[in-house]
């Protein structure tokens, strides 16, 4: 059992039979009253992100997650499949468990699976990918990066704005998390 103030960011809990990821917490004292902790939670289950407040010295049962360092190796038509680079084991997952991020998905990507009593619940992107670009239209003389942005198609299928003086062949830089350029590579 885990109180509230053994709270900790990215702390895995049990809550009503799911388990809950702390993104966030803060220890709130009002001016009367009990002291509450705020928190930000990520339903692992859902993947939905809710604002809950509990009474200071609540107690939960602690969820044991296991974080598992594999690679993607190719598609099979709406599976996805990962494979161990240590014991060889393959894993197939539906693209529905990875999210937002499968847009950056490109072979050979190492990800960190995480698993709670041998099931998958989360399948986390490295935070920034490095993509080729194989359509925009073409840059012109002139072209700055604060200028304005234009949409490119990435060489995993992903369409991301880009500045203006990107071209066709160049790499950029991805943030998994938003999907938003950041650099040329």
């Amino acid at each position: 059992m885990v109180s509230t103030k053994d709270f900790k960011n990215g702390m895995a809990i049990i809550m009503d039979g799911q388990i809950h990821l702390i993104l966030w917490f803060q220890h709130h004292k009002p001016g009367k009253g009990g002291a509450v902790m705020r928190t930000k939670l990520k339903n692992l289950a859902t993947g939905s992100i809710v604002d809950k407040t509990f009474r200071a010295g609540t107690k939960f049962e602690a969820a044991h997650l296991i974080k598992k360092r594999m690679e993607y190796l190719y598609r099979e038509g709406a599976s996805l499949v990962f494979m161990d680079n240590e014991t060889y084991e393959q894993v197939t997952l539906n693209t529905s468990q990875i999210g937002e991020g499968i847009r950056f998905l490109k072979e050979n990507t190492p990800v960190e699976l995480l698993t709670h009593k041998g099931r998958i619940l989360e399948v986390e992107l490295p935070i920034t990918v490095s993509l080729k670009v194989t359509h925009t239209e073409p840059g012109l003389k002139g072209d700055r990066a604060t200028s304005g942005a234009k949409p490119a198609t990435i060489e995993t299928g992903a369409i991301v704005r880009v500045p203006l003086f990107i071209n066709t062949g160049d790499i950029v830089k991805i943030d998994t998390r938003t999907g938003e350029y950041l650099e040329r590579a």
